[in-house]
């Protein structure tokens, strides 16, 4: 293996992959590898594909609730003919028939749960009343909602709850899963969560639509006002150019001119490819249809048309699971200059520590703000359960005093409520119910402190013996998916053993993923070996490991046909002990959400007893508790690790050696994780300012062909 020292890595690639079912050999990496051959005479970059077909976006929903979605808006015709555009027979459609029949009895109730999702139907959200002619309200940039509740599906998720954001802050959003985290930006997007009506908002939520329109339009296209001035600069030029220089068009045109001038709309074109260019989208990709992108890829869009737009107010729910290590760290970078308001949902410890100014953590029902990072936070939280505990302990002190002396236990209840209530008097009764009357203060309900609970999670690995070395062996490793499709890897050695900590990094469509799957023997090198000690037991884990469990059975049921040795009580304990809650136990695979299911996986690898872990962003459907407990079990197990991650505090903690993949190889990045993110945000500067200084070339030109244009029809027009 080469050793690198600092070396900038060649700047990001498309991850392409042939737009095919995922087989053994069948998956392309990087952008020059076409997939389709449907129609030969198809043009070819229509046959390109950026991404994976199963790139598709970030979601923790269950499979049966996607499953319904899908059938919901299915249309209820059989189709005459097949995909492969031949005629079914009547018996093909017969069958078809059933099957539709069938899936819709089935998801019958998902059907229905989706509709009301999507309805808003499923959500009750409530506030304070607002005066809506209220001048101050009117003209707020400020968000303060004194008092809300919000449940879904008939579980509360806030009560009583307070929201306060100040403008031109930035804001992140924590909880364990399942607290309405989502379900809170979602409220204020659908406008269920009233805000002052300057407030223009952006929840990135859904990508853009695959349609002809290249990636780059797409983007600018979200500046409604500017585009439609350009378009409008387009139509009024053809007229001149077609010989309409009537007074009307000309002045039209100078007004359209001199606006889109004011706004520095020449500039935009640049700022939206350095945003797309930053999220991963090479000069050549930011040219291409959106339908040639997979369902990641698109979202990726999608978050770059609201960077762009830079709204009053923007939400990001998980905007690193879209991403790759490179776009997370450019993302982290361009969003510690956010000017606006920025309110962010993310497991990433490391982003929320660089990006946010303010926490939000979801408590007992409530929205508690902690001033600073993540880190600050955490410090904070940790004294406040300290705090709590103390109170908490107190009361119940007070409550055994009270029903030793007499008292029942309601009134002894009553009683300590009440002292409760008098000592927190800060402020007159009669200021606390002026402040309630004008809609600024909710009344508090009197209630006893509940026992403070620490949420954790326990991951574990078991100490496994040591295989002899090397445990695995790469010589000589040449790969490619088929003759006509480019080299991935080219005269490729190294060693992995018990003690190796990996991340393995790299920009899109380097081969990545590639590397994972040829050291699982998911696909085989083209020339060269790759040996495995013989006993070598891997740990796999990866997004399709996850959406291959088996629907039907429950987590119990699966893990206990897998391992005859597991009894159910001690299932259910290291079920618990990973985070699962204890009703999911018993409730069957397609009904559980993506984070749940990812936990009964990771059950599932701590029982196979491995020696290697094989780990492709294992993060992405784990809140931070969980995360904390995979970095602190990775660091506690006595066997290797190689892991593709986005997530920089796992590579930090868990003192992972870089592995860059790029240029046909793999070399080891010695100056650690830190100058490898330098290198990263110059190469993509470099790149970005080399690209914008051609096109500022080309639009001076343009701009004084444009001048000079309106300045000989000006002439026209006063002769």
């Amino acid at each position: 293996m080469k050793k690198k020292d600092g070396d900038a890595p060649a700047p990001a690639a498309a991850d392409t992959k042939k737009k095919a079912p995922p087989q053994k050999a069948d998956i392309p990496d990087t952008p020059n590898q076409l997939a389709g051959e449907e129609d030969e005479n198809q043009d070819e970059d229509e046959d390109l594909m950026y991404g994976h077909k199963d790139d598709v976006v970030w979601s923790d929903k269950s499979h049966a609730l996607k499953e319904a979605e899908a059938a919901a808006g299915e249309d209820d015709k059989i189709p005459t003919h097949g995909k492969d555009g031949k005629k079914l027979s009547n018996k093909e459609r017969k069958r078809l028939q059933k099957e539709r029949e069938a899936a819709i009895r089935a998801a019958e109730y998902e059907k229905i749960a989706a509709k009301n999702s999507r309805e808003g139907a499923q959500f009750a959200c409530s506030q304070t009343a607002v005066n809506e002619k209220d001048p101050q309200w009117e003209n707020s940039l400020d968000i303060n909602v004194p008092n809300f509740s919000i449940s879904a599906a008939g579980k509360i998720l806030f009560k009583d709850a307070s929201l306060t954001i100040a403008h031109g802050r930035r804001y992140g959003l924590v909880g364990p899963n399942g607290r309405g985290k989502s379900t809170l930006l979602k409220m204020i997007a659908s406008g269920d969560l009233k805000l002052p009506p300057r407030i223009d908002f952006l929840y990135v939520e859904q990508e853009v639509v695959a349609d002809n329109t290249p990636a780059v339009e797409a983007v600018l296209r979200a500046d409604k006002v500017r585009w439609d001035l350009m378009e409008e600069e387009k139509t009024l030029m053809a007229k001149v150019d077609a010989g309409d220089e009537t007074s009307e068009v000309i002045e039209r045109l100078g007004a359209v001119v001199e606006e889109l001038t004011v706004m520095g709309a020449d500039a935009m074109e640049a700022k939206a490819r350095r945003i797309l260019y930053g999220l991963g989208f090479t000069m050549d990709m930011q040219t291409k249809p959106t339908k040639m992108f997979s369902g990641g890829w698109r979202m990726r869009i999608s978050l770059a048309r609201a960077l762009f737009v830079e709204p009053t107010l923007l939400m990001l729910d998980e905007p690193t699971n879209h991403l790759d290590l490179n776009a997370v760290i450019w993302l982290d970078e361009y969003l510690q200059s956010w000017k606006k308001t920025l309110f962010v949902v993310s497991h990433d410890q490391d982003f929320l520590n660089s990006v946010c100014q303010e926490i939000l953590n979801i408590e007992d029902l409530k929205l508690i703000a902690y001033k600073g990072n993540y880190d600050s936070f955490k410090k904070s939280e940790k004294d406040r359960l300290k705090q709590l505990v103390k109170a908490w302990e107190k009361q119940e002190k007070r409550l055994r005093e009270l029903k030793k002396s007499g008292q029942s236990r309601a009134k002894a209840q009553e009683t300590v409520m009440k002292n409760q209530k008098r000592e927190a008097g800060a402020r007159s009764t009669k200021k606390k119910n002026q402040a309630i009357a004008a809609g600024s203060e909710t009344a508090e309900a009197a209630e006893l402190i509940k026992r403070p609970k620490e949420y954790t999670v326990q991951l574990e690995f078991a100490e496994v013996p040591e295989l002899s070395r090397p445990v695995m062996e790469v010589t000589d490793v040449h790969f490619r998916y088929s003759p006509k499709h480019p080299v991935i890897f080219d005269k490729v050695d190294f060693g992995i053993d018990m003690d190796s900590r990996i991340c393995v990094v790299g920009p899109n469509g380097a081969g990545k993923s590639t590397l994972l799957k040829l050291l699982t023997g998911e696909v085989d090198a083209t020339r060269g070996d790759v040996r495995r000690n013989p006993r070598l037991r891997m740990g796999i884990y990866n997004q399709h490991f996850v959406d291959r469990l088996p629907m039907t059975k429950t987590p119990v049921e699966h893990l206990r046909d897998r391992y005859e040795d597991l009894d159910y009580q001690t299932c259910r304990n290291r079920l618990g002990k990973y985070g699962l809650e204890g009703h999911a136990h018993e409730v069957v695979m397609r009904d559980l959400s993506g984070g749940q299911k990812a936990r009964v996986v990771f059950v599932d690898l701590s029982l196979q007893m491995p020696h290697i872990l094989l780990l492709d962003e294992p993060t992405n459907n784990l809140d931070i508790e969980t995360i904390d407990a995979l970095v602190k079990a990775i660091n506690e197990f006595n066997g290797g690790i190689v892991v593709v991650t986005h997530d920089q505090r796992l590579i930090e903690e868990c003192d992972c050696t870089l592995w860059v993949v790029e240029k046909q190889g793999v070399t080891v990045w010695e100056a650690g994780f830190d100058d490898y993110k330098e290198s990263i945000l110059a190469e993509l500067e470099a790149e970005v300012e080399r690209e914008a200084k051609v096109r500022r070339e080309k639009l001076q030109a343009a701009a004084a062909a444009k001048a000079e244009k309106l300045a000989r029809l000006s002439k026209k027009i006063k002769k």
